[in-house]
């Protein structure tokens, strides 16, 4: 059976990972934070579809400190994908960003999942194949103003993954970014009407993106014939700023 272990199940990208994921036979470790209701209703709902395979809610906090990382990962079944589709961001300028709101940041989005990394490898080495895939943002290829530092996390993902599938390339595990571009989830919600507005007409394709416009090469990368493909950060933008 091939399970994999997503991270930030319950936001809006991560659920269209999910979905996906589960209708090409993947049995899932479902993580959440807070959205506890989220996660075991999406539980739910997969499980009903899919029968033969395996969907368990799992929380934890990104927040939390090394040894309850390591218990996490000693605590779950083998698993030969892991996706990190969490995140998040604070707008407005560094000079007004409190010190602590900069590290849980950089914390949540560089720092844990590289730690994570670390620890799963051991697991995902055994595997006959394996796939690591971080969720990168276009703003890790074209810096934001206002979001600095979700700006250079963002990059970080993209230059350590370059860096880590060449250490791990020849043990049939790949490593990849997914990097999207404008998509439609609570995250950019802060926007009034007229921002979105102005950013969709700033798309060459005219619209923002959904859910399963990303999930659908966070799929295509977790199939067994993508095994050539690895340390790369792929945009998925419909054309904008990239």
């Amino acid at each position: 059976m091939k399970r994999a272990i997503v991270f930030g199940a319950t936001g809006g990208i991560g659920q269209a990972i999910c979905q996906d994921l589960a209708e090409s036979g993947w049995s899932l470790y479902l993580h959440y934070n807070s959205k506890e209701k989220t996660a075991e209703e999406l539980v739910q709902k997969l499980f009903a579809k899919y029968p033969k395979q395996d969907f368990m809610p799992i929380k934890s906090n990104f927040e939390t400190d090394d040894a309850q990382l390591s218990k996490f990962v000693k605590n779950l079944l083998p698993v030969n994908a892991v996706i990190f589709a969490q995140g998040v961001t604070n707008y407005g300028f560094l000079g007004d960003e409190d010190l602590e709101n900069i590290t849980r940041l950089i914390n949540i989005n560089l720092t844990v999942p590289i730690k994570l990394t670390k620890l799963l490898e051991p697991q995902l080495m055994k595997q006959d194949f394996s796939r690591i895939v971080y969720l990168g943002s276009v703003y890790g290829g074209y810096g934001s103003a206002l979001e600095s530092v979700y700006s250079a996390t963002k990059g970080g993902l993209s230059r350590f993954a370059q860096a880590y599938a060449r250490e791990v390339a020849s043990n049939n595990l790949t490593v990849n970014v997914i990097a999207p571009g404008a998509v439609k989830t609570s995250m950019n919600s802060i926007f009034s009407e007229d921002t979105i507005q102005e950013v969709q007409e700033e798309i060459p394709v005219g619209r923002w993106a959904d859910g399963k416009d990303i999930s659908y090469w966070i799929k295509v990368l977790l199939d067994k014939r993508s095994n050539y493909l690895t340390g790369q950060t792929i945009y998925v933008t419909g054309g904008w700023l990239l």
